[in-house]
């Protein structure tokens, strides 16, 4: 009976194994999106000063505040407070020591999106209207793949995506900004978002659009088009910031965060991606809140805009909620673990930082 009860063993082994794989990876970012928000909530001291709360303090304080800072990081982010706090990993606050640093020297979007995506840090690149990045990133690694091949996509808000991600060279669908979804031939739905898309307000110009279109393209796009490794990047969170409008900014990641459920709850319906993918979500750098006025700014200026945070959570992602012990992550790290998720090790012609190996069961 023992040989029996052997080969059982080994294929109950393999089987579980099978079950607990990634098979597929959503990577989401919400532009500069500040670490102090995650896991404190809204600012109390941001959101009564009438420079920044558009005189609307009432409506902050009434949809977002709680004495009871659980709650109130709740009532900001409820997804990931729930789901992803009971079902995956969250990186980044300080307050317990939990540390995750961004390790170029900039604190800025393009160097910070070139680091999670290259695993590496090019000093060459220290201004947002840099070229075509010439560092191989890891979703063009992933798309050379042979069960990954084709099967990449990009969507963001900001036209930099095109050049940070070098979709020239690396052949991955890249869609930004008021470019349009669908290619040559479109559906029906993203004909529609495309002629709403160009007759929308544009406040932030013609380089980045409003988040509901890039969410609403790659909603699509996953719907459709079953792509296995997909990066959406959202982008209000970041501009609001700028312009000095906090509710604004907490109304832009409390979408965000209702996206993320929307996205989670669809994969956990359709059957390539149920029980079989895992979302990172994370930030290209973090703002000022030593002193209170510089949330609005970031960069090497800013004292603490090298701040960031993580989630994650999928089948092969210990569940360990928020993450308390005393330790140091850096963005360059998350490259290495997107790979390894997937089960490979990514590889370049620059350096590649290690894994973050607590994520990985």
């Amino acid at each position: 009976m023992k040989p029996i009860f052997f080969f059982f063993f080994l294929f109950f082994t393999a089987t579980i194994q099978a079950q607990n794989q990634t098979e597929n990876v959503i990577i989401i970012t919400t532009d500069g999106f500040r670490w102090q928000e995650v896991f404190t909530g809204i600012d109390q001291t941001i959101a009564s000063d009438k420079r920044f709360n558009q005189n609307d303090s009432e409506y902050l304080f009434k949809k977002y505040w709680s004495d009871d800072l659980i709650e109130r990081r709740k009532k900001l982010l409820p997804f990931i407070w729930t789901t992803i706090a009971s079902n995956g990993q969250i990186y980044g606050n300080r307050n317990l020591g939990n540390k995750v640093d961004v390790s170029n020297p900039y604190w800025f979007s393009y160097p910070g999106y070139s680091e999670i995506m290259c695993g590496y840090v090019d000093t060459a690149i220290n201004v947002n209207k840099y070229k075509h990045n010439p560092n191989t990133n890891v979703m063009e690694f992933l798309n050379q793949q042979k069960n990954l091949k084709n099967k990449v996509a990009a969507f963001g808000a900001w036209d930099a995506f095109n050049k940070i991600l070098n979709d020239k060279r690396s052949k991955i669908p890249v869609v930004t900004a008021y470019n349009a979804c669908g290619g040559d031939h479109p559906s029906a739905n993203e004909k529609l978002i495309n002629s709403m898309l160009k007759d929308s307000y544009r406040p932030f110009d013609d380089e980045e659009c409003l988040d509901v279109f890039t969410h609403h393209e790659a909603m699509e796009y996953l719907k459709n088009k079953k792509p296995k490794v997909l990066y959406i990047s959202y982008g209000e969170t970041d501009e609001w910031s700028h312009h000095r409008e906090y509710k604004f900014y907490a109304d832009a990641a409390h979408q965000v965060d209702a996206w993320i459920k929307e996205i989670w709850d669809f994969i956990q319906s359709d059957p390539q991606y149920k029980n079989k993918t895992t979302l990172l979500i994370t930030t290209d750098h973090g703002r000022g809140d030593v002193v209170k006025e510089k949330w609005t700014s970031h960069g090497r200026d800013v004292e603490g805009s090298y701040q960031i945070w993580f989630a994650v959570m999928g089948p092969n992602i210990v569940p360990s909620g928020e993450m308390t012990d005393n330790d140091q992550l850096y963005q360059k790290q998350f490259a290495q673990t997107i790979a390894k998720i997937l089960g490979y090790t990514f590889t370049a012609e620059h350096p590649v930082a290690e894994q973050i190996k607590s994520v990985i069961k």
